[in-house]
């Protein structure tokens, strides 16, 4: 799973994937409707491969969040991001236990599973550890 080129733009709903660089920003398509936007440099966007929560030890990146959700589902949806903040933070304590509940509230685990639900309808999420493609060859 590769969330490089995955991005949430302020004040639209879901996620986009980056298509073209422009100038003055880039193109960027929904992936709940498939629409393309611009989007301009001036617009506050979030690459999802940048994004960490916070936990009592550290900061987690998000693909580690999302595998060890797909690896709770088995590549299946997670529960509804529309679920009340008691479940969703239970569910999220069952994924990450020590994140921190001081800094992580219910709004963020509830775009984290939209998020989730959003990549798994595309097929973008596997709980699988993503083998690096730079192997080096050891008898080079």
């Amino acid at each position: 799973m590769t969330l490089d080129k995955i991005l949430a733009i302020a004040g639209k709903p879901g996620l986009f994937a980056l298509k073209v660089q422009t100038r003055s920003g880039f193109v960027a398509e929904s992936l709940l409707d498939g629409k393309k936007v611009t989007v301009g440099l001036k617009s506050n966007v979030s690459l999802l491969s940048e994004i960490s929560v916070y936990t009592n030890t550290e900061e987690k990146p998000l693909t580690e969040i999302m595998r060890a959700i797909a690896a709770k589902e088995d590549n299946g949806p997670a529960i509804s991001n529309k679920e009340d903040n008691a479940k969703l933070v239970s569910y999220f304590l069952e994924i990450l236990p020590d994140y921190d509940q001081d800094r992580v509230y219910p709004s963020d685990i509830k775009k984290i599973m939209n998020w989730y639900n959003i990549l798994q309808a595309k097929g973008l999420v596997s709980k699988e550890v993503p083998v690096e493609a730079n192997v080096v060859a050891k008898n080079e």
